[in-house]
């Protein structure tokens, strides 16, 4: 084999390995009914690193004024807000960067109007770019007038980082939960050794009574 095909083959092997561990977006389609307002919205849920990336993009089928409004609400478990879009149609891009280390939540709504019956629908298209794949890599490359190859190498190199940032995350709550765990058995452990010693305890007053008590009744 020559050596520029040998090349050509690890550099497509690597790629595709990386391809594989990388941190892909999500493309998720739903029809959404129209009900009245305060019903259960539909939510997608995620989980994102601090200070990461997000990008959410929903693309809303429909025209405004046929009796349907589409709202779109994006919070996390912890209670940071990321957006309150109203009366989406066509397509929507929110970006913004997590505050936390935590899952959060993009919740659709369809609210249909007074006055209008029920059974309608729209269709949504959502798109959640987290991490590197959420940045503009053909913005930074005609910025920065890169090649194809090192635009790439850049993109690759990002992720790989995501992808030891999110083992080292794993690693860190894998310690945290084993701590936990620990200290859990150390407390059922003393908290066995003193049932045991309130029940032997117990046990030597039951019979220290009763040996007083059958004395007392000159039956022993």
């Amino acid at each position: 084999m020559a050596p520029s095909t040998l090349r050509l083959s690890i550099s497509s092997l690597f790629l595709l390995t990386v391809s594989l561990f990388s941190i892909v977006s999500s493309a998720l389609k739903f029809d959404l009914t129209a009900q009245q307002r305060g019903h259960r919205q539909r939510c997608i849920r995620n989980f994102v690193a601090k200070d990461t990336l997000v990008v959410v993009t929903a693309t809303v089928s429909g025209v405004r004024g046929d009796g349907q409004q589409v709202n779109i609400h994006i919070r996390d478990a912890v209670g940071n807000e990321y957006g309150r879009p109203k009366d989406v149609v066509g397509e929507a891009r929110m970006a913004f960067t997590s505050h936390a280390d935590s899952a959060f939540d993009v919740c659709f709504e369809n609210n249909i109007e007074d006055g209008r019956h029920s059974g309608l629908t729209r269709s949504v298209e959502l798109d959640v770019d987290i991490g590197a794949d959420a940045r503009d890599w053909s913005a930074i490359q005609a910025a920065e007038k890169l090649k194809p190859v090192e635009i790439e190498l850049r993109r690759i190199e990002e992720v790989v980082s995501e992808i030891v940032n999110q083992m080292e995350y794993l690693r860190s709550r894998e310690q945290k939960l084993r701590d936990t765990n620990e200290s859990t058995n150390e407390r059922v452990k003393y908290f066995a050794l003193a049932i045991m010693a309130t029940l032997v305890g117990l046990g030597g007053w039951q019979v220290v009574y009763l040996r007083a008590y059958f004395r007392s009744k000159h039956l022993i």
